[in-house]
């Protein structure tokens, strides 16, 4: 009986090589994927506390007073609001002063919007990935459920750098 050299096609060990090869690609390329997705959605979290942030200001221009939050106050220092309350400012501020107040986050949570009781402050306030507020840490942050907070304009506490 004759042996055939000529045969076209890929041994078994060849097909186990790149399978093999495929799998360490995909386990680097996944966690990179979705730390990529999470990036996003902070980034587009924070456009539209920003875009909340400039309507917010310029109908303080017009009314000299940021919008009302349905009587809710700032609370001392920058401690979180417990409740949505962001209805009221979506009618102060639309359609005049933007076109539409973006009412969720990237993570399809609730912005919460309080202002102090003088009217003269204002926070916006988003819960991150987790969906539940914490306490104030201040400054840069690298975990994605930390909130992401916006008071009188400017960002209190952000994601920076290497995401957990």
């Amino acid at each position: 009986m004759r042996i055939r050299r000529d045969r076209k096609g890929f041994t078994l060990i060849e097909l186990l090589i790149v399978v093999a090869i495929i799998g360490i690609i995909v386990a680097i390329a996944i966690p990179n994927l979705l730390n990529a997705i999470q990036r996003a959605k902070q980034k587009r979290t924070m456009a539209d506390m920003r875009n909340m942030g400039t309507a917010t200001e310029a109908y303080a221009v017009d009314n000299n007073r940021y919008p009302t939050a349905a009587g809710q106050p700032l609370p001392s220092g920058v401690s979180m609001p417990t409740t949505t309350i962001i209805g009221s400012v979506q009618n102060a501020l639309q359609p005049t002063y933007i076109k539409q107040v973006p009412l969720r986050d990237g993570w399809n949570s609730w912005f919460l919007y309080a202002t102090a009781n003088n009217m003269q402050d204002y926070i916006v306030v988003s819960a991150a990935k987790d969906g539940a507020t914490a306490a104030y840490v201040g400054g840069p942050t690298t975990d994605f459920n930390a909130d992401i907070v916006f008071v009188d304009g400017q960002f209190l506490q952000y994601p920076e750098g290497f995401q957990k």
